[in-house]
């Protein structure tokens, strides 16, 4: 490895299992030297998130609800007072209720949709707040999307929504922290089998088609989104800030499945 992110520190919010995005983001972070800090939300996932983050030499953990103030603010002052700093911070987390990613988007109820917007977008923006305090030389913000944010796809519904407010949301963020040396990002994979990606309704198919229809016919991997958020972190993405850096084998580019899938 070539030790890109030696000597920084980062949190990682939202590792489920070692399927998880989050997780193949903090390999590679770890692998290229990066000391790294998991954040989970109750006993089950801490029990999860556990000896994953003890295989990467982490021993800094710390139980967040990023819908509770008092949870977030006691999160970050002990990062603060264990490190006094950070150099970056990978977000992971996005909820929406699995019965209301099936079916049509007008279906969407009230407070779902204000559940979603605010643990899949809001929460990002709370999370920049409390970081940037702990970035006085600066530092790197990342978030994950998906290309329903911009384009329609079956059953992603009101999780569309709350991504594309994710993304403008990175846009809106870049500009507020780039005077301070912040850069805010966001990565945008095709579908993956995640236990979150699991939760949408026909995720096995879409799944197939990405695979089957994008220029390279194949789907992103772990490895190649840790990459990525590498890059992002590092002196490398020095330069790049308020973007949505897409890893879908090229699936965006399409405007129609190849000839033989028609």
């Amino acid at each position: 490895m070539a030790d890109l992110m030696k000597g920084k520190r980062g949190l990682v919010m939202g590792v489920a299992n070692e399927r998880s995005i989050a997780w193949g983001i903090a390999s590679a972070l770890a692998a290229e030297g990066a000391e790294l800090a998991f954040s989970y939300q109750g006993e089950a996932f801490g029990k999860r998130v556990e000896p994953l983050a003890a295989s990467v030499g982490s021993t800094l953990l710390v139980d967040v609800d990023v819908n509770d103030d008092a949870s977030m603010d006691a999160a970050f002052a002990r990062i603060k007072d264990e490190w006094g700093r950070l150099d970056f911070v990978v977000h992971a987390i996005a909820y929406s209720d699995k019965t209301e990613l099936t079916g049509r988007f007008i279906n969407t109820s009230r407070e779902n949709f204000k559940n979603s917007l605010a643990i899949s977008c809001f929460s990002f923006i709370d999370v920049a707040r409390r970081a940037a305090e702990l970035m006085p030389e600066g530092g790197a913000l990342i978030t994950l999307t998906y290309g329903g944010s911009n384009r329609v796809t079956p059953f992603y519904n009101v999780m569309g929504v709350a991504k594309a407010a994710l993304e403008s949301a990175v846009r809106y963020l870049a500009n507020d922290l780039g005077p301070q040396g912040i850069r805010v990002n966001a990565i945008s994979p095709g579908p993956m089998k995640t236990l979150a990606g699991a939760a949408i309704g026909g995720a096995r198919k879409t799944f197939r088609h990405t695979e089957a229809n994008s220029p390279m016919r194949a789907n992103a991997t772990l490895e190649s989104i840790g990459g990525t958020a590498v890059y992002l972190c590092s002196e490398y993405g020095a330069c790049t800030t308020g973007d949505v850096i897409m890893v879908d084998c090229g699936y965006h580019v399409l405007g129609m499945p190849q000839p033989d899938n028609i």
